[in-house]
């Protein structure tokens, strides 16, 4: 007989379901709005269906399913300079899971249920009603108090026991662009989704986003969870998704969640990394790197969004903006490998960003 995938520690399984709550999403009514509409239109997908979204954000002053930036970001042009080079130019978010909710405040705002289980990290107040506001009033699991942003993903599953994230998970934030020195701070407020849970397995591999699939011991680029993977207590599964890091300028959201943001593209003629004309402006690139506690037997895996393939995640930008400011210009533009501090054990002579609170000095 086949092995049951072992968790890590029985004290991390009781702690997981202490956090968990389990709902299951209801199919609801037909949309009615032009936004809506556009979500109806797709949201079946072969092992899985999403309910319509039937409320819109309290943020989407006429229902049509943009947010408008204000002030929006105008009379830029994709950089295609090539500064001195650096290896690295990113910091590191690290946030742990907060709680579980059958809630997503981006695709089903104001509906609570209405959506698959997700698991949260970073603000403790995230769910269904969630806005710009109620985040910037919440509190964060994240190590710098000031990222009171919502992250969550959906939640993964052994059999009917949820595995959760333990501790601090690392979330990158990096140039996604050549030019480094050209990236920006996100605006406040903006969200978007990454990938899709109804993307099939082949548009899973061939996503942009893509980075080394399902990982376990030795085992990379996996699309499906591996099959079987080392039972030593020191492997777990995990997974590296990059997110969009090119905005247009104009918006905080859009109807379908993603069309504000672009993936950067290679200048021709070069091998540089640009932002899209339609998308000039650079901001972070995202990179999910979650580590979940389990091992051995993964055979009953799976997410509560479906197949291995159907892994996404959301993100809702709430940061307190004079310390994303400071994170953005000392790692980024500086060319820096930060911790969560802003600070290169590298380059000690460039100090930390950061005080030993996490804050700004």
């Amino acid at each position: 007989m086949p092995r049951r995938s072992k968790v890590l520690s029985g004290t991390l399984v009781a702690s997981a379901l202490l956090l968990t709550s389990i709902g299951i999403g209801t199919v609801a009514a037909n949309a009615n709005t032009p936004a809506q509409a556009q979500r109806a239109a797709h949201t079946a997908h072969t092992g899985h269906t999403m309910a319509v979204s039937t409320a819109d954000s309290p943020e989407d002053p006429d229902g049509d399913g943009y947010i408008p930036a204000n002030p929006p970001v105008t009379g830029v042009s994709p950089s295609t300079k090539e500064p001195p080079h650096r290896y690295f130019h990113e910091f590191q978010a690290k946030c742990s899971v907060t709680h579980t909710a059958p809630d997503d405040p981006i695709v089903f705002p104001q509906q609570p249920g209405k959506s698959h289980d997700h698991t949260f990290m970073g603000n403790t107040t995230t769910d269904a009603n969630s806005t710009t506001a109620s985040l910037d009033a919440g509190s964060t699991t994240c190590l710098a108090p000031g990222d009171k942003s919502g992250y969550w993903m959906p939640t993964m599953f052994d059999g009917d026991t949820p595995v959760l994230p333990v501790g601090p998970q690392t979330i990158y934030y990096k140039a996604g662009v050549t030019d480094y020195t050209s990236v920006r701070p996100f605006p406040k407020g903006l969200r978007f989704v990454v990938a899709s849970p109804m993307q099939s397995a082949q548009e899973f591999r061939d996503h942009p986003g893509f980075v080394e699939g399902w990982e376990c011991g030795d085992s990379f680029f996996n699309v499906d969870f591996p099959t079987d993977c080392p039972e030593r207590q020191d492997v777990q599964v995990n997974i590296r998704f990059q997110a969009p890091s090119c905005w247009d300028g104009k918006n905080l959201d859009t109807p379908n969640h993603k069309s504000h943001m672009a993936y950067p593209v290679v200048n021709p003629g070069t091998n540089n990394n640009i932002c899209p004309a339609d998308h000039p402006v650079a901001l972070p690139m995202i990179e999910f790197k979650m580590a979940f506690p389990v091992n051995g037997d993964l055979s009953q895996l799976r997410l509560a969004s479906g197949a291995s393939y159907t892994f996404h995640y959301d993100f809702f930008n709430a940061w307190d903006e004079p310390t994303l400011g400071t994170m953005v210009d000392h790692c980024i533009v500086g060319g820096l490998q930060c911790d969560a501090r802003g600070y290169d054990q590298n380059h000690p002579e460039a100090g930390a960003a950061l005080n030993e609170d996490y804050e700004l000095p």
